[in-house]
């Protein structure tokens, strides 16, 4: 049997919300790309890749020289974690690259567009709630808490061989 691609989070998602979180920490002033990639352990050349992107998005605004680096160009509670998926990657879910809403399953694979559909609305329920300020905080919204106390929510579990 043939294992699907599993929903995971991209180590650059993972950097660019740990790049924003660190700017958010920082308040009002620039902090240089190298500086917050040796805070996060992560590669200071993905990682200027990374803030060029969210640059472009006009989530972060940056500065070149000596007193220049990054900074948020959005407040940071006005920015989610699916703003940054999106941002970075594109849609939360998509089927083979296609839109949800567009799929169209013949016979008894009909409903499995609702489920994709669903998949999707589940992830909004926490990616679209939690923002940059909430992370960088340590106050996540009660839905984070509700979700990681759901019976299972820490275990892995493995796929069938």
């Amino acid at each position: 049997m043939r294992h699907n691609q599993r929903v995971r989070i991209s180590a650059k998602v993972d950097y660019a919300v740990r790049a924003l979180v660190e700017l958010a920490a920082a308040g009002a002033g620039p902090v240089k790309g190298d500086v917050i990639a040796a805070r996060q352990g992560v590669p200071a050349n993905f990682l200027e890749n990374i803030l060029s992107d969210l640059r472009r998005a006009g989530i972060v605004a940056s500065q070149r020289g000596s007193v220049g680096g990054y900074w948020l160009a959005a407040p940071a509670e006005t920015v989610t974690i699916a703003d940054v998926i999106r941002t970075v990657e594109g849609p939360l879910a998509d089927v083979r690259g296609e839109a949800l809403e567009d799929l169209d399953y013949p016979g008894p694979a009909e409903a499995l567009q609702a489920v994709w559909v669903a998949t999707r609305a589940s992830l909004r329920t926490v990616l679209e709630e939690v923002t940059i300020a909430d992370v960088a905080s340590g106050h996540l919204p009660p839905v984070v808490g509700e979700m990681t106390k759901l019976a299972g929510a820490w275990e892995r579990r493995p796929g069938r061989a």
